[in-house]
């Protein structure tokens, strides 16, 4: 039977000749298919009785125009499809002609500017026996820096400053008044955020990023001034003045503040001109530059605990896109005054990489997600954005590492020691809906606010796997006696998540709101250890009673790079720190090796933690809250050290993951068992050795871990594949139990095996669905369970073996 997909006034016939249909006809059956698109057999005839207009077409004809009406349908969503494709590669294409052009008079201009050096080197050898005054002048003529006379702060004057601020932000953004070189680390791919480069040998730091976003150049404006709503470091924008230009442009006086990220240096401000105009290609330019030197306008003195940086010629180029969207170019280009933090501290303000990434990054980022949020809401249980609550939560805590006095907070005096400062909130502001009476009905009786805050070194330790352990293993760093200080100081009663994993804070209920963040919102397409790379983990006391704009008490920790060390390991690969962490007879450290390979690095961790408590039991609770505070410092340090590659030996070859040699005989009785049951070998290497046996069974690419024989089973062993399905360490593995990683359904099929794999050995086990330790569901293929025979050929555990498996 032929069958069309041109169009809908055609219809098929058993003898091959096509018919149509009439408007009415193509009306009818249009409406029917918009119902129903792929209607069954008795749905068709019943739309036959239904409809008169279609009561002389058969049944088999109605099938043929559904079947043609589909295929248009798929034909049409694939054709727009590959247009959506087609116009952002061809804004893409435009893009990357744009920066080709721009590199070439790049290289030109280096090319002229080297011969001239080479040229004025020659000459400046043969003129050293020339003392003349003409000689003198003449060589040095190249290195003054004219000095602007103040300028006019009049409506004219801020126009002039304004368009000069607009002609120098071009030349940086599409022109090659700056050296710009590619961002180190970068990963070029499809989920690269853009093309990001950063200055080579200008004044200040510089970063500058140009891509592609799917909003129309106003949106994007809009929310690229909105600073504060994607900059996390930004504190406030405020606008004190606005003049109106005679091209149609608009001139803002700003006051911007923004944080400290540690507490061993002081937050930055601006005062700074803003820009927004429309070129004559229509592209929208917003350009800032900070406001010096000026007479006979408005000013802003110097604040107080604030270090006034400097933001040269900076902003945004924002095109229009054929089809829609913006092709958008940053500049961010700042002195940030490195002088007064102290010497280790530098590299985060003398660094360009670190504002790309912290900055000029994630404005790109911002953009994106807007984007998508315009074609899906993505919401929560409890009907916000996790996004949301993940910059509420960095909000609050980037004010308690900074603790500003004009939010109310007060500086304790010290117990004699100053290595952890201690701040007192108690103004209506910062307690007003703090969330401390819950659902259930427990009242709060706490009208104070505590912050224990500290800063402190670390010395080669990866930031992303040890805040992942700090993470996984409260009780390593967390004080138990924590709960009786905060029982007597947080009189809240006990509230559930419903679906969430929680941990609990004294007797509080902490959410982790801001997991480990190297990987989701700072280190998309760059190395996790680059210099000023965030890695943080807040939690704050939440419930389903949460209101969207209620303020949050959060606390935990920031790990910021202060060198470029490299850790090739993955950071989703955790280690197992039980021998890393237990001292042996000798007073040494047993080390592991199943990592790679980390240089120096250096980085500084802060620690601000938050108590609301009674007035009257200010001093009660502050000191609770050093020895707390120091309590954490010092296992910090321990499981740093355990983590360091000095720990983590990177010899060749893999010793025992456990550190003991019952590891070895394990692996051997594993494989051996497996050998006997199933009758193949499960490790294809031919060396006998234990040692070779455990190290390709560690190396195995399917999942391989065993479980104890008890009435409720939990694992005793996983291989490195096996701890990656679990997401979880060998140090934490015996706190999981069999059952916990599956559903109701595998649970009765597992169990329903359970006396085969006694009685047989082994057992086959279907594909399926199960859980990791942090409940991410993952699929595997199949599985194979078998009985672990010891020397005594009597029942030592269970394993199982998963294979193909993934993340859902």
């Amino acid at each position: 039977m032929a069958m069309s997909c041109k169009d809908g006034k055609t219809g098929s016939l058993d003898n091959g000749k096509y018919v149509r249909y009439t408007p009415e006809q193509v009306e009818a059956l249009e409406r029917l298919y918009h119902e129903c698109p792929k209607p069954s057999s008795i749905r068709r005839q019943q739309l036959i009785r239904e409809c008169p207009i279609l009561s002389n077409i058969e049944p088999k004809q109605i099938k043929v125009w559904f079947q043609n009406r589909r295929c248009r349908e798929k034909q049409r969503k694939e054709a727009s499809r590959l247009q959506a494709v087609n116009r952002k590669l061809t804004a893409m294409n435009k893009l990357l002609m744009e920066e080709n052009d721009r590199l070439q008079k790049q290289v030109s201009q280096l090319v002229y500017e080297n011969g001239y050096f080479r040229q004025h080197t020659q000459s400046t050898t043969l003129a050293t026996k020339d003392t003349s005054c003409e000689s003198v002048v003449t060589s040095g003529q190249h290195h003054l820096t004219p000095q602007h006379p103040p300028r006019d702060a009049s409506p004219a004057g801020l126009l002039s400053i304004a368009e000069e601020t607009l002609t120098e932000f071009l030349s940086k953004a599409t022109g090659t008044a700056v050296e710009w070189v590619q961002m180190p680390g970068m990963k070029p791919g499809p989920d690269s955020v853009g093309i990001v480069a950063i200055s080579h040998g200008c004044s200040g730091v510089a970063a500058r990023a140009c891509g592609l976003v799917g909003l129309e150049p106003t949106r994007v404006a809009e929310i690229l001034k909105d600073r504060p709503s994607w900059f996390r470091d930004c504190r406030a924008v405020e606008v004190l003045n606005v003049l109106p230009t005679a091209n149609g442009g608009t001139i803002e006086l700003l006051y911007m503040q923004l944080y400290a990220l540690t507490t061993l240096a002081p937050a930055r401000d601006f005062w700074l001109l803003r820009y927004t105009s429309v070129l004559e290609d229509g592209s929208l330019v917003v350009c800032e530059r900070s406001l010096k030197n000026i007479q006979n306008g408005p000013t802003m003195p110097p604040v107080q605990h604030f270090v006034r940086a400097e933001m040269l010629p900076s902003g945004y180029l924002i095109r229009p896109c054929e089809g829609g969207g913006s092709i958008i170019h940053i500049v961010d280009h700042m002195d940030l005054e490195p002088w007064s933090v102290p010497e280790v501290l530098r590299p985060l303000y003398e660094s360009s990489t670190v504002l790309a990434q912290k900055t000029t990054m994630a404005a790109l980022r911002q953009l994106r997600q807007m984007a998508q949020e315009v074609t899906q809401s993505s919401v929560n249980g409890w009907g916000r954005r996790p996004a949301a609550l993940r910059a509420l939560s960095q909000r609050g805590f980037n004010e308690a590492v900074n603790g500003f006095t004009d939010e109310g907070w007060t500086v304790m005096g010290n117990d004699g020691m100053d290595d952890v400062t201690v701040l007192v909130n108690s103004s209506p502001d910062k307690l007003m809906g703090l969330n401390l009476s819950f659902a259930n009905g427990f009242p709060a009786v706490s009208n104070a606010v505590l912050c224990a805050k500290a800063s402190m070194l670390l010395q080669n330790v990866p930031p992303a796997i040890l805040l992942r352990f700090l993470r996984e293993h409260r009780s390593e760093w967390a004080d138990n006696n924590i709960d009786v200080y905060s029982a007597a100081a947080i009189k809240v009663g006990p509230c559930s998540l419903p679906g969430s994993r929680v941990g609990t804070f004294g007797s509080q209920v902490i959410l982790p709101l801001a997991h480990t963040i190297e990987h989701e919102e700072l280190c998309s397409g760059m190395d996790e250890n680059a210099v000023g790379t965030c890695a943080e983990l807040i939690f704050a006391p939440i419930d389903a009673s949460f209101a969207d704009d209620a303020p949050l008490l959060p606390s935990g920790f920031r790990i910021i790079p202060l060198d470029s060390g490299k850790e090739t390991s993955s950071p989703n690969r955790t280690l197992d720190l039980a021998s890393a962490l237990e001292i042996g007879p000798a007073g040494n450290r047993a080390t592991n090796n199943y990592s790679t390979n980390s240089t120096c690095m250096r980085s500084v961790m802060t620690i601000a933690f938050e108590f609301a408590f009674e007035s009257h039991m200010q001093e009660h609770v502050a000191t609770m809250a050093r020895q707390y505070v120091r309590s954490i410092i010092s296992s910090v340090q321990r499981v740093a050290l355990a983590l360091s590659p000095s720990n983590i030996s990177s010899q060749a070859g893999l010793r025992t993951p456990l550190g003991t040699p019952e590891a070895l005989t394990l692996a051997r009785w594993i494989c051996h068992s497996y050998r006997c049951y199933l009758g193949v070998d499960l490790l294809k290497s031919s060396s006998e050795g234990s040692e070779s046996i455990l190290k390709n069974l560690w190396h195995h690419t399917d999942a391989v871990m065993c479980c104890s024989l008890k009435a409720l089973p939990v694992f005793t062993f996983a291989n490195q594949a096996g701890l990656d399905m679990l997401e979880t360490t060998l140090v934490a593995l015996q706190d999981i139990t069999l059952e916990k990683i599956f559903d109701d359904h595998g649970r009765k099929a597992l169990f329903a095996e359970f006396p085969q794999i006694m009685q047989q050995g082994f057992a086959c086990l279907q594909g399926g669905i199960c859980l990791s330790s942090m409940g991410r569901p993952v699929s595997y293929e199949r599985a194979v369970a078998w009985k672990v025979l010891n020397e005594e050929e009597t029942a030592h555990c269970i394993c199982f073996m998963f294979i193909n498996w993934s993340f859902v």
